[in-house]
């Protein structure tokens, strides 16, 4: 396997994309293209989660995937170091909302631009997002065609539509969110989340509505696998009841998985992710197998007979 890391920019170490390209083999597709999966880890746009960034690649390495880690920008500019609850901040423009989701893609026109030598089906690029990387996905998922995205690249560039998009217990309506019952904790929580990713603890309806991808799922959005816990006490599993109303109400093609138990940001829910035994679950460990089968049907490899 041959592994890449790659800056965006010049004068910042913090967003990077770091590739996992399976080698190729007379043995194997002998110079055929493969699928790709773009990872975006969570971390409420404050930072990067490490549980959801190579575990997750390497689990879809494992599949005959290439796999790739985007980690865009957030407020503590790549340190793993969470934030106090009690902790000042102030707004950081350069990488407030849409930079996040441009980020998405600059990653996928960066795969697109290495599709040859890696051996890349450009036209099978999915991503997989899990909570505030879940909503980064989510967003370019329904904005990958639209002015902001498109203008952004001087419409020069086609933009690269994912073939399919995983999410795992993500949040896509910012009015669902404020409207659920939240403790003192999860709402200064989410004011940060807030003010890291839009430069507002409480944005106007008008922004509001303009980072709810729910709202904006159209004919253009590609199918979608869903999945969350119902015991989810940090994002309530409605969230991803409402991105599967949202698609069926578009005649998207999509999946959805609640699992009955267990806690927000469980990754994989496996030793594979895990820091400690509360974030390892049989049950919950079976989304992974349950998107391989999804995936086959979506951007499976077509083999010869």
């Amino acid at each position: 396997m041959y592994t890449e890391k790659i800056k965006f920019y010049e004068n910042r170490n913090d967003v990077t994309l770091t590739a996992y390209v399976l080698d190729d083999s007379s043995e194997l597709l002998n110079g055929k293209r493969r699928p790709a999966i773009l990872i975006c880890p969570g971390g409420a746009y404050l930072n990067c989660s490490d549980r959801e960034a190579e575990p997750v690649a390497l689990r879809f390495v494992a599949m005959g995937y290439h796999a790739f880690v985007l980690r865009y920008s957030t407020y503590t500019g790549g340190s793993s170091q969470p934030l106090e609850l009690n902790q000042e901040m102030s707004v950081n423009e350069n990488i407030t909302h849409p930079t996040p989701m441009r980020e998405i893609g600059q990653a996928m026109l960066t795969i697109k631009e290495h599709a040859e030598d890696w051996l890349v089906d450009v036209e099978k690029i999915a991503l997989c997002g899990f909570s505030a990387g879940a909503h980064n996905c989510a967003m370019y998922s329904v904005y990958w065609d639209k002015p902001i995205i498109t203008e952004y690249f001087n419409e020069r560039i086609e933009p690269v539509k994912p073939a399919a998009t995983i999410l795992g217990y993500g949040y896509y309506d910012h009015w669902l969110m404020r409207a659920m019952s939240q403790t003192p904790d999860d709402k200064h929580f989410f004011a940060m989340s807030n003010l890291a990713f839009s430069g507002y603890k409480e944005p106007d309806d008008n922004l509001m509505k303009e980072i709810s991808p729910v709202l904006h799922v159209s004919a253009s959005t590609p199918p979608m696998f869903l999945w969350a816990t119902a015991a989810d006490d940090l994002v309530p599993a409605q969230q991803t009841l409402r991105m599967a109303h949202a698609l069926a109400d578009n005649h998207i093609p999509y999946e959805v998985h609640i699992y009955e138990e267990g806690d927000h940001g469980l990754s994989l829910a496996d030793q594979a992710s895990a820091r400690d035994n509360s974030q390892l679950n049989q049950h919950v460990s079976k989304w992974i197998l349950e998107v391989e089968t999804w995936l086959k049907r979506r951007i499976g490899i077509e083999l010869t007979s």
